[in-house]
């Protein structure tokens, strides 16, 4: 009887059918606009890269290059030469790993950091906060490191390769600091600070490696010694800066090679 009672009074206290078919609806109304917010999302983060960013340009070839609408490297253009400028670098805050391999450019090496990099800007960290995207990708040399091999006597220091390691750097958005930053979960992202600088950049387009950077390094030495007005500091290696996503065409690419310099 009891049983009677309560399947009687579940059945009494469903809700009606068209009660039922308005609580479907809403739930799908309320599941599509979410997925259209996402996609909304999506489109807008897309279309920094698709847009680019105006930029100054010393000739046609920079002209054709492109710069994703994101942000930046901070700096300030001291003056133009030719083929390269000097600019005055703001700090700014990195999230860097070092790649495998002996080159920055091959597609094993930069995927693996670029991946590390990436998962660690879109949630792999401790507070699983996602970061919105920058530009440039950066790329440079570890510096050389002495090896001492200790024999009888006397001690004799080695330099490694100058074709050693890679590490590879993401911009952090402006709006994080030392004191707010989150932890990367991976050991391998360091978070550092690269402090201001006088840089003087090469831009060129094309699919970056290692003997174009080569090159364009060996350009803006040469290019540097007749300056007259500023010299590269010793022991710097280049930064190579990578502007754009993977599916831009070489002769839109925007690539710089910088390298530390200071006041004769």
């Amino acid at each position: 009887m009891n049983s009677s009672r309560m399947t009687r009074g579940s059945v009494r206290n469903s809700p009606p059918r068209d009660v039922r078919l308005s609580l479907l609806v809403a739930l799908t109304s309320q599941a599509a606009t979410q997925a259209q917010r996402a996609a909304e999302s999506l489109t807008t983060e897309g279309l920094k890269y698709a847009l680019p960013r105006r930029n100054d340009s010393e000739n046609l070839e920079e002209a054709l290059m492109t710069v994703p609408d994101l942000e930046t490297i901070p700096y300030r253009v001291i003056s133009k030469k030719q083929g390269y400028q000097i600019r005055e670098v703001e700090s700014y805050l990195i999230a860097e790993t070092d790649m495998p391999g002996t080159t920055g450019f091959d597609f094993m090496s930069s995927g693996q950091a670029f991946n590390t990099l990436a998962d660690y800007i879109f949630g792999k960290n401790k507070g699983r906060e996602t970061m919105e995207m920058t530009t440039p990708v950066i790329t440079r040399r570890n510096e050389p490191k002495s090896q001492k091999m200790e024999m009888t006597t006397p001690v004799f220091t080695q330099k490694a390769s100058s074709t050693g390691s890679w590490r590879m750097s993401f911009l952090l958005p402006s709006k994080f600091d030392e004191e707010n930053i989150p932890i990367p979960e991976n050991s391998s992202v360091k978070i550092r600070r690269v402090p201001s600088k006088l840089v003087a950049v090469t831009a060129f387009p094309g699919y970056v490696t290692d003997d174009l950077v080569k090159r364009k390094e060996r350009e803006l030495r040469q290019a540097l010694q007749r300056d007259g007005q500023v010299r590269v500091k010793d022991s710097i290696q280049p930064d190579i800066a990578q502007y754009n996503p993977p599916f831009t065409p070489p002769f839109m690419r925007r690539n710089e090679l910088s390298l530390e310099v200071e006041y004769i």
